[in-house]
């Protein structure tokens, strides 16, 4: 059997979710490093996409340095699909995703997109979700008393930081990760921290979950249907 490390996985998945991009349309675009070798893989085909919208500063730069054209959202109506990586995901096609710190945009993209392909490494798949510290994104004003409310439930909740200060989201946010979950009911959890007060995003994606994980394995890509 071929051995891969998890780069070669990472570059499989990416260069497989080229199928799932539909010649003519714009493609929606997620964020991190198994995407990264999707937006390189996604340039072979650059003049025959009509472009993509993005869900970061980084992945909008990226694209643009390989010449794909960058749309707003807001310029466009719907997208055929949505490609993006994740931090975990289940056996129902529920993630957690945000270790990048883009999980408020990752989720606006998923929801303007008919079908959201999933590409990840075989570490990623989980029984229960929750290994993964949960990425929460919220107004810091709001940061003590959401971790607060986390502990409450079990959670461990601290300030992510960067360079000896509280990381700034693109959207000029704080982000909390959450260790010592076990999210069992992911659609039902969602919804219960998106309505508590200065939460602007929790990581867990059900309402926006994956239709199909392509998941890199010892043995190549294992194409899952949700």
């Amino acid at each position: 059997m071929t051995s891969y490390s998890q780069d070669e996985l990472k570059a499989l998945v990416g260069q497989a979710a080229l199928h799932y991009v539909v010649p003519g349309e714009i493609v929606g675009v997620g964020t991190g490093s198994t995407v990264n070798k999707f937006i390189d893989a996604l340039a072979s085909m650059k003049d025959r996409i009509a472009g993509a919208v993005s869900s970061s500063e980084a992945s909008t730069a990226r694209l643009a340095a390989l010449g794909i054209r960058v749309f707003d959202a807001n310029e466009v109506e719907s997208l055929s699909v949505y490609i993006d990586g994740a931090d975990e995901i289940d056996g129902g096609g529920h993630m957690v995703k945000g270790g990048g710190a883009a999980l408020t945009r990752e989720k606006i993209v998923a929801a303007q997109s008919r079908s959201f392909v999933c590409i990840a490494d075989a570490s990623k798949r989980v029984d229960v979700l929750g290994r993964f510290p949960l990425p929460v994104e919220v107004i810091p004003m709001a940061a003590q008393r959401i971790a607060r409310q986390f502990a409450a439930q079990g959670g461990e909740a601290r300030l992510r930081m960067k360079d000896g200060v509280p990381l700034v989201t693109d959207n000029g946010q704080h982000i909390l990760d959450v260790q010592g979950l076990q999210i069992r009911d992911p659609l039902g959890f969602e919804m219960q921290v998106s309505q508590w007060p200065g939460v602007v995003t929790v990581g867990v994606f059900a309402c926006q979950k994956a239709n199909v994980c392509l998941l890199g394995t010892p043995g190549g890509v294992e194409t899952i249907r949700y």
